[in-house]
């Protein structure tokens, strides 16, 4: 077995991956990159839309544009990387098992590791959508590799479940191949996806949008024929008598995503309630030294902001290296952030308490979408010690809030605080208009 040793390995050669390895490079470390995949770049190389780079490089990119700027970097600074290479053991001491073709089972040892697995579609099973297996069922990440890359086309007509930003993107992408999107139905009374999204992917192309319905019955045995969609009450059971039949021989699936975090559980580290680790302010996960960003952290809906935190987290490697922050054991000296009201989750879930001075990124979703409201941050004495307004909330919008806890307030004695998403005062919220009407306002 052939073994290798490095500063920093990174397990994934995506956009976060590519990011922190050339950080860790420029801080004059060694670092090696693995990527399962016959080459670099991740997902980002078959997303060939536009609206990449506006944060990072102030001018917009096509997804492919986007990461090859960061592969040429990669191969500029001469970091050394291993493709078609799977990582098949992760152990809680920073040794790495994995396989390729050329060297068979190989060993390497790190002094820290990256997590930046990116993440997975749910499919067809995770929803339990009741009907037979036909062809013609593909998740919209799927079929956007089919037409992107392999130049191939699913099918001629179609219906979308879920108002995700792929599946709305696929949407436009197949209309513009001459294909018909029969409709895109959403189970929420809202988009799951970014607004400008709605508006240049679906109403500009005139593609229905139907709300507050799902698929409940796929009709075909060898291909699919069509699907039935019925309407759904606030707990998402259909309601009877709400049935419509549309007839179409592809059903794209764009019903969430999941992080890819078998490895994180492999070396030990928990995870948390939104299926990423669990991390300190510092991006490091329970396991001392193993580190995480990205999309196998938290799902981004922008790939600027994956790149942002792939930076720090190579920067936060790098200085754990260098012995500039403690032992992750140390438990007593974290503050436990949690998710209040209209929060889903809240990252980072763990604050050092020595590292009050300085600026924490807080991130996280909301559950349902609100205008007018609060930002509310409540220590465990129920005392609110941070509050900032904003003009309205989306789930499919991840909030990002940059906080120095020691100036506002928040002491060593602390042992947990929460981030509520509260309507303002004046907002009654027995008189909400409903999400559209909202939306049309603003």
């Amino acid at each position: 077995m052939k073994k290798y040793e490095t500063d920093v390995a990174i397990i994934g050669g995506g956009s976060a991956g590519l990011a922190a390895a050339i950080v860790v490079k420029k801080e004059n470390k060694n670092v090696l990159i693995l990527e399962r995949d016959k080459e670099l770049g991740g997902i980002t190389l078959q997303c060939i839309h536009n609206g990449f780079g506006l944060h990072e490089f102030k001018e917009e990119l096509t997804g492919p544009e986007f990461v090859q700027r960061f592969i040429n970097e990669v191969k500029r600074l001469e970091i050394p990387y291993k493709l078609e290479t799977m990582v098949i053991k992760l152990s809680e001491d920073k040794v790495i098992h994995a396989i390729n073709k050329d060297e068979g089972l190989i060993e390497i040892n790190a002094k820290a590791i990256i997590l930046s697995m990116g993440c997975r579609e749910r499919t067809r099973g995770s929803i339990n959508m009741p009907g037979f297996r036909p062809s013609g069922i593909y998740t919209a990440g799927q079929a956007q590799r089919f037409v992107n890359i392999e130049g191939y086309l699913p099918g001629r007509t179609y219906v979308i479940l879920g108002s995700g930003d792929i599946g709305m993107i696929m949407a436009r992408r197949l209309t513009w191949e001459g294909c018909q999107v029969k409709a895109v139905v959403e189970i929420q009374p809202y988009v799951s996806g970014l607004l400008r999204n709605q508006v240049q992917c679906l109403e500009d192309y005139d593609i229905p949008l139907i709300t507050s319905y799902t698929v409940t019955k796929i009709h075909g045995r060898n291909r699919v024929k069509g699907v039935t969609i019925s309407k759904v009450d606030r707990k998402f059971d259909r309601i009877i008598g709400t049935d419509r039949f549309i007839e179409c021989d592809t059903l794209l699936l764009s019903v969430g995503l999941i992080p890819e975090n078998e490895l994180t559980q492999n070396c030990g580290a928990e995870i948390s309630s939104n299926g990423g680790p669990t991390i300190d302010n510092n991006l490091q996960t329970t396991s001392e030294g193993i580190f995480a960003c990205g999309n196998v952290l938290q799902v981004h809906d922008l790939v600027d902001l994956v790149v942002a935190e792939a930076k720090r987290a190579g920067l936060n490697a790098v200085d754990y290296i260098d012995n500039k922050f403690g032992k992750c054991s140390e438990k007593k000296r974290k503050i436990k952030c949690s998710a209040g009201e209209n929060v889903n989750y809240v990252k980072p879930d763990l604050i050092n308490t020595k590292d009050l001075s300085k600026d924490v990124i807080f991130s996280f979703r909301v559950k349902h979408p609100e205008r007018r409201v609060l930002i509310q941050f409540k220590d465990d004495n129920n005392k609110v010690f941070f509050k900032k307004k904003r003009r309205y909330v989306l789930p499919s919008e991840m909030i990002e809030l940059n906080v120095n806890l020691e100036e506002i307030g928040l002491n060593q004695e602390t042992k947990a605080m929460e981030i509520e998403v509260i309507p303002e005062p004046e907002v009654l919220i027995n008189n909400r208009n409903g999400f559209e009407k909202w939306r049309n306002s603003i």
